[in-house]
């Protein structure tokens, strides 16, 4: 089982049509995806009772996303209004202040050892954002020590909420280390990093312990560093874009699903993902960018089915 932490939220997408409340949040999207490519999750969240809560636990709940560790919280859901452009790009305003994912403490989180966890995934604002963030590192920071899963981050950054760039430099340096799998947009390290190359910073990631760093450049791809130091490159699958929400997560979800068909996440962690051949590296990247390309030829944060993936991906079957 996968175990995604972090926010679970509602998107008031805005396009000149009007405006429609829809489940998002960037680990919540990654679950959704797990769990519709038919690998068991569960998302540890923090959900409100309130009405945007009910409705985020019925859509996850309808996805097969187990919410077994789930926390039901007092605070309000927070709230994030994506405007469309006419080409279907998103941009964010969030409503979070007092809300209910960023208030995380370590009692609420649970002992994984033990359990049939196999990968721990979380990132985006839920690292960033105290006080939780620090209960999420702690977490993060213990199952690095045991060794018994594989702990995974998205960057995701969100410039227009968290702006101190030296900030999250120093809370990038020091949670990076904590990961097997990291994964980050072009986007992510040309703001983070202005004056280096993605190559250096993906250099600079595995020298820190990562086995595994991703990076995303949209129509242009994607770049994987893999444990024995060699560069994949995918390219982006061809698509009519509707729009780019959630199609980041998507990509997440997809990688981590396709590791998990591998047998790649678990214990010994480092040992897993270096076992991966250059051929299945190629089929993981191949996936994930099928998924996500899926996700962006839809409204919304709406990743596809096992069934459809295939479908594109093995079109003589």
């Amino acid at each position: 089982m996968i175990v995604v932490a972090g926010e679970a939220l509602i998107d008031l997408v805005v396009t000149a049509e009007g405006q429609r409340a829809v489940p998002g949040g960037s680990p919540a999207n990654v679950a959704v995806t797990v769990a519709r490519l038919d690998q068991p999750v569960r998302l540890l969240a923090r959900l409100a009772g309130d009405e945007y809560g009910r409705q985020l636990v019925e859509h996850l709940s309808a996805n097969r996303v187990g919410l077994e560790w789930a926390v039901r919280a007092e605070e309000p859901t927070s709230v994030a209004v994506a405007t469309l452009n006419t080409a279907g790009q998103a941009s964010y305003e969030f409503r979070l202040a007092g809300a209910a994912d960023w208030q995380w403490t370590p009692q609420e989180l649970p002992e994984l050892a033990g359990s049939p966890v196999i990968a721990l995934h979380t990132g985006s604002l839920a690292l960033a954002l105290a006080p939780g963030a620090d209960a999420l590192e702690g977490l993060l920071a213990r199952e690095r020590r045991r060794d018994g899963l594989t702990v995974s981050i998205d960057l995701n950054l969100r410039p227009s909420i968290v702006t101190d760039r030296a900030a999250e430099q120093e809370r990038v340096r020091r949670q990076i280390p904590l990961a097997h799998l990291v994964k980050a947009s072009d986007e992510d390290l040309a703001w983070l990093y202005p004056d280096r190359s993605v190559a250096d910073v993906m250099t600079e990631w595995r020298t820190a312990g990562v086995s595994c760093a991703v990076v995303t450049r949209g129509g242009d791809g994607a770049w994987l560093l893999a444990p024995d130091g060699s560069l994949h490159e995918e390219p982006a699958v061809r698509t009519t874009v509707v729009d780019t929400v959630g199609a980041g997560d998507s990509f997440t979800g997809g990688l981590l699903a396709a590791l998990a068909d591998l047998d790649a996440l678990g214990d010994r962690p480092a040992d897993r993902l270096a076992a991966v051949t250059p051929q299945q590296w190629a089929e993981v990247l191949r996936q994930a960018a099928t998924v996500a390309a899926l996700t962006c030829g839809r409204r919304g944060a709406d990743p596809p089915t096992r069934a459809e993936v295939d479908k594109l991906l093995n079109p003589a079957s």
